[in-house]
């Protein structure tokens, strides 16, 4: 039987959750900026290792950038917890520091957060850096936020970009391995997937 797992992808306005996820899926990519304006589900089937996993990837439009932002946003996860309850991908752009500060709205453990009842060490989280082509621009050095991801949020850090399809299959291959490892209770330094794109294999069909 083919296990299922259920990704939601939340982040900003304009970071590139629907670029990453189409050159994960199709290999594809375009320059021309087209905002998520309602949920869509990507249903591809991935080997892991020479196991076959179903993956369902939810791109989440994003709440308003302003006024009631965190109200909308909330609301949003709310709606994703109804649908995807298994992994998180938290998309924020590596030259916008409000693009982070969204992230942040989205975890930090206030009252009427949601992910709060969803900790890292429950459900995975990973928090991605994109439009790493464009470093040069960055608000703060990768290892600050990596710092603060790891060390306080406890959640899996990774940077790619989508343009020139750098470290996508990566990040996928990060967060199936930490899925796989927490569902199915398997040794997690066995199948664990930072920096062993050699060791262990991984494709999209």
């Amino acid at each position: 039987m083919v296990e299922t797992l259920s990704i939601a992808v939340i982040g900003a306005p304009g970071v590139g959750k629907t670029s990453i996820i189409r050159q994960f899926i199709y290999n594809d990519f375009s320059d021309t900026y087209s905002p998520t304006k309602t949920r869509y589900v990507y249903r591809p089937s991935v080997i892991l290792n020479g196991v076959m996993y179903d993956l369902k990837i939810l791109d989440v439009p994003p709440g308003s950038s302003s006024g009631r932002s965190a109200q909308r946003e909330h609301s949003w996860l709310e709606m994703v917890d109804s649908y995807f309850t298994y992994a998180y991908i938290l998309v924020y752009d590596i030259c916008c520091v409000e693009s982070f500060e969204y992230s942040i709205s989205c975890y930090s453990p206030t009252p009427h957060t949601h992910l709060q009842r969803k900790s890292s060490s429950e459900v995975p989280i990973l928090v991605v850096g994109s439009k790493r082509d464009l470093q040069r621009h960055r608000f703060t050095q990768r290892r600050a936020v990596s710092v603060l991801v790891k060390r306080t949020w406890k959640c899996g850090y990774v940077e790619c970009s989508a343009k020139h399809n750098w470290h996508v299959l990566l990040l996928f291959k990060e967060l199936l391995g930490i899925a796989v490892a927490r569902g199915l209770r398997h040794n997690h330094t066995a199948i664990r997937l930072q920096g062993a794109l050699q060791r262990n294999r991984c494709c999209v069909m």
